[in-house]
């Protein structure tokens, strides 16, 4: 009679052989999650390619602007809203304020962040863009961030900040590039808030939450111009 051949058995596969289903389908659960968020960590605020062309556009000065921004996005990623406003507030505010119409040769033209950082130079609605964008990036909710028109008692002036708004009936914080320091609304006695819009809407403004709805096609217009040229990656 022939003799019946038994598989040999290691340790390992001994091991391998006592892991229920269950065990088998959380390694496997944990594996992706990991590979998401590692995908996730690793994909740049602005990607090799666009950045190559910023360098060739703007020279080496402004890569080194786009690197040190990078930095501190990853850097500021884990911390919680506020940390990451201030530190974005921050970081934009060292860009250089100048009118539109010196360096674009119009007025109230909406900057990408690319054209603002490249350019290092740029008026009030380009850093309320390019703080939009950074901290939508580090995950705060589009819909707790607006762009503010204002009234500037300070300058006697129309004006564009940033606000962030915890819920819509919050009281909301104020970016400014006029101030480094991030206050709240009612801190603010030189801004006379007059709409706030986030991109899909308009509202009239409050001394706290988002205001009335109220139509506008200039805002819309302009926030359609700058989807566009963000899409087509302007700089």
């Amino acid at each position: 009679m022939r003799r019946r051949e038994h598989p040999v058995l290691t340790k390992d596969s001994h091991n391998l052989s006592i892991i229920k289903p269950m065990n088998i389908f959380k390694l496997l659960l944990i594996l992706s999650v990991f590979f998401v968020n590692s995908l996730y960590a690793q994909k740049p605020y602005v990607e090799k390619e666009l950045l190559n062309k910023i360098t060739r556009k703007y020279k080496i000065f402004a890569k080194k602007r786009f690197i040190y921004l990078q930095k501190m996005l990853d850097k500021t990623r884990d911390g919680d809203d506020l940390q990451k406003l201030e530190a974005v507030n921050k970081f934009y505010n060292g860009v250089r304020y100048m009118p539109d119409k010196k360096v674009y040769g119009k007025s109230d033209y909406w900057a990408t962040p690319w054209q603002f950082l490249g350019k290092d130079k740029g008026d009030c609605e380009d850093y309320v863009i390019s703080k939009y964008f950074a901290l939508i990036y580090l995950g705060i909710e589009p819909k707790k961030l607006f762009f503010t028109y204002v009234r500037s008692s300070r300058f006697k002036a129309a004006h564009m900040v940033l606000t962030y708004f915890k819920t819509p009936r919050s009281e909301p914080l104020i970016l400014d590039n006029n101030n480094h320091k991030i206050f709240p609304a009612s801190k603010r006695k030189d801004l006379t808030p007059i709409y706030n819009f986030n991109g899909e809407s308009l509202y009239r403004a409050s001394k706290s939450g988002t205001g009335r709805k109220v139509k506008s096609k200039k805002a819309h217009k302009k926030w359609d111009e700058l989807k566009l040229n963000m899409k087509r990656k302007l700089i």
